[in-house]
């Protein structure tokens, strides 16, 4: 009888010292929560994928000690453009944006979605892979924040007013003297290329933009143009791949410096996961958004009914041209350095078959 109690009583001690080890090694998250800035509120990017990420995934991931108060930037009242500056000064501790937007002040970050350049997804995200270094310097060295993550959105393609042309007769000739929406230098480039006038206007005021005739068409991804009614006041679908809206997510280097090793490790941890949800949504997304603005199958709703026009031989090759001689050269000219090229050239350039020179 003894014996078997001092066996219970050693069995409990062991176990108790066993429990004190697990203690000690449990995974020290610290406290905290961050102030987050998401994409668009209205489209799927936000709602299915950055906004549980930071309301579900990281929370219940780290037993309620890294939360979060995050918002879309539509929710927020900010256009996109400002995000970076905004986080520099510590307004907010992550942000998501797109990179194009917030290039003002390094023309290098513009080079990971130079308009025109890549047609294709899967050739698109290896050229992001490959030019992430560059981006995470840029990011650090300008606004002072930590690159945790590259994604893209379906391809930007042009969304015009084109009365009642029909397929075949469309030629990118048409497009000069057209006022275009753009958000960024280099959609300015190619709108300027094939003879259009630029006209920057934010997402979220494009739709009253061409419906006032302020704009003739539009730029944007296939199915955010689906999700924010752009087929209720545009006719047709010109389907060039004008780029894939280059994303990221970054954090403010103070924030991330400041989280415990075991933080650190879980959010790139979930990242991983998110950053391949991500584009995998993307590859979906683009096919869908193209029959869901044209006659369908839709499973969002009703088909928009727009024109859907596939460019001919001799407008991809006109497509090639302008970016040579006006996105990739202008570019260049903005970034100013040899350095800047060659980085490009060896990674974008080198995959996209294009060279960028002073």
């Amino acid at each position: 009888m003894l014996q078997g109690m001092k066996t219970v009583g050693a069995a409990m001690i062991a176990g108790a010292v066993a429990l004190g080890a697990g203690a000690a090694g449990a995974a020290d998250y610290g406290e905290k929560e961050f102030t987050v800035v998401g994409t668009w509120g209205f489209l799927d990017h936000w709602k299915e994928r950055e906004s549980k990420f930071w309301q579900e995934v990281i929370p219940e991931a780290s037993g309620g000690a890294l939360t979060a108060n995050a918002k879309p930037l539509t929710e927020l009242g900010l256009s996109g453009f400002e995000v970076m500056r905004l986080m520099k000064l510590g307004t907010y501790d992550a942000v998501h944006g797109v990179t194009t937007y917030v290039s003002q002040d390094s023309p290098a970050i513009e080079g990971a979605d130079l308009a025109g350049t890549i047609q294709d997804l899967g050739e698109y995200r290896k050229a992001v892979e490959a030019y992430a270094s560059v981006i995470e310097r840029e990011f650090a060295e300008k606004y002072d924040a930590k690159l945790l993550m590259l994604y893209a959105w379906p391809s930007q393609q042009l969304w015009c007013n084109l009365g009642d042309k029909g397929i075949t007769d469309f030629s990118l000739d048409d497009l000069e003297g057209k006022k275009i929406r753009t958000y960024s230098t280099t959609l300015g480039d190619f709108i300027e290329g094939v003879g259009g006038s630029a006209v920057t206007i934010a997402f979220a005021e494009v739709v009253p933009a061409l419906q006032k005739g302020v704009a003739d068409c539009g730029l944007t991804g296939t199915l955010p143009a689906y999700n924010a009614k752009w087929w209720q006041v545009v006719t047709h679908n010109i389907r060039i791949r004008l780029g894939y809206a280059s994303s990221f997510l970054a954090m403010n280097m103070d924030t991330w410096n400041g989280l415990t090793t075991d933080a650190q490790n879980l959010i790139m941890e979930k990242l991983k996961v998110l950053e391949e949800e991500m584009w995998a949504a993307t590859a979906v997304n683009d096919q869908r958004g193209m029959d869901c603005n044209a006659s369908g199958p839709c499973d969002l709703g009703e088909p928009g009914g727009m024109t859907p026009i596939e460019v001919s031989d001799a407008d991809r090759d006109k497509l090639k041209q302008i970016v040579t001689d006006f996105v990739v050269k202008r570019w260049a000219e903005r970034c100013g350095t040899q350095q800047c090229i060659d980085e490009w050239n060896a990674t974008v350039g080198k995959i996209a078959g294009i060279q960028a020179s002073l």
